[in-house]
């Protein structure tokens, strides 16, 4: 088969091999092509037979609690989507190349996140496989594509906006979000009673994210106390009953959640808008990040990375990556100084 380059030149010479090959790969791509399995023995341990194994093991984690409902939709995807493309094939065989071009046969997928997501799967199976069954990891060292966090924040027009656009429940629920900077539905909306402590200076919860397996006491604002004690006469200790509900009374999931936001961002035009359509519930915990940063509630004195990593469950290093050099006084004040400007008074409040 003659090999072009992107040019539309012929390809020629042992000297041009790379190029050579990265002409084929196109070839193969465009035709639909899907890696031949070689005849294999009963015995051979096969891609399917990874993906296989791991699935179980989120089932099984789902069931005792130690995996997430989302996670395991979200593998079960995935990994079946890469069994359609190479389960046949031994583990032996496989190279991260397959790899790549599987996820570049997808159009839609076009995002860095998604194809962080879909090696984060992929490398999750085939390193239990490894720990668990002693079969060694082909595609260990296989890069996943630079995290780029989304960092809007609402701003306090934005905020107004959405309560108005939205029932109670929903309202009182992301108001809640923003507020805490609480993960919306493995944190938020599975918060009871029993996990709440009034304290001398205010009110305590104990949150539990299934994301990170760890539990952390953290305080909340009275306004946040305030509307916890007035639900709280609907779900008392010992129901269970989660604090926040839906209009049916179940708990938010990510689903009911999601459908509800979008609904709300259709209906004040922020679809149409190139900053807003991006909004969703998860912004209200970019915005408390933002407004902790920027000393939003605390006459523009933000707080360090350090505070903020633990009043929303994550390490400093993420609290710092995702946040820090955008919004953090603490990482900037620091950096204005060295270059001679004085420190004016602060004024920030969180916007978009």
């Amino acid at each position: 088969m003659p090999l072009f380059d992107e040019d539309g030149n012929r390809i020629r010479g042992i000297d041009n091999k790379k190029a050579a090959s990265l002409a084929l790969a196109r070839v193969k791509l465009g035709q639909g092509w899907r890696p031949e399995a070689p005849p294999v023995s009963p015995d051979d341990w096969l891609v399917a037979k990874t993906c296989s194994e791991y699935l179980q093991y989120c089932e099984r984690g789902v069931a005792n609690g130690s995996v997430s409902k989302g996670h395991r939709d979200t593998t079960k995807f995935m990994l079946n989507d890469l069994c359609r493309f190479c389960g046949a094939l031994p583990v032996t065989e496989l190279k991260k190349g397959h790899i790549k071009t599987w996820m570049e046969s997808h159009e839609g997928w076009k995002s860095p996140a998604t194809y962080r997501s879909a090696i984060s799967v992929v490398l999750a199976a085939f390193n239990y496989s490894e720990e668990n069954h002693d079969i060694a990891n082909p595609l260990k060292g296989l890069k996943k594509p630079q995290s780029r966090p989304r960092l809007q924040s609402f701003s306090k027009e934005d905020e107004d906006a959405l309560y108005k656009a939205v029932d109670k429940p929903l309202r009182d629920f992301l108001f809640a979000a923003m507020h805490t900077g609480l993960r919306p539905y493995c944190e938020l909306a599975k918060i009871t009673a029993d996990d709440v402590e009034e304290m001398p200076r205010g009110m305590m919860w104990r949150v539990y994210s299934s994301k990170t397996k760890k539990t952390r006491k953290i305080p909340v604002r009275p306004e946040v106390a305030k509307l916890t004690r007035e639900l709280l006469k609907t779900a008392p200790r010992g129901t269970g009953l989660p604090i926040f509900r839906t209009t049916t009374g179940k708990a938010w999931s990510k689903v009911n959640g999601v459908i509800r936001f979008i609904e709300a961002r259709r209906k004040l035009g922020w679809d149409k808008d190139p900053v807003r359509k991006k909004y969703s519930s998860y912004t209200c915990r970019h915005t408390f990040a933002h407004r902790m940063l920027s000393g939003y509630w605390n006459k523009g004195v933000g707080c360090s990375i350090e505070t903020l990593a633990e009043l929303i469950g994550d390490t400093p290093k993420v609290a710092f990556d995702h946040y820090g050099k955008e919004w953090g006084q603490h990482y900037q004040d620091p950096l204005w100084a060295a270059i001679g400007i004085k420190e004016k008074v602060q004024s920030s409040r969180a916007t978009r």
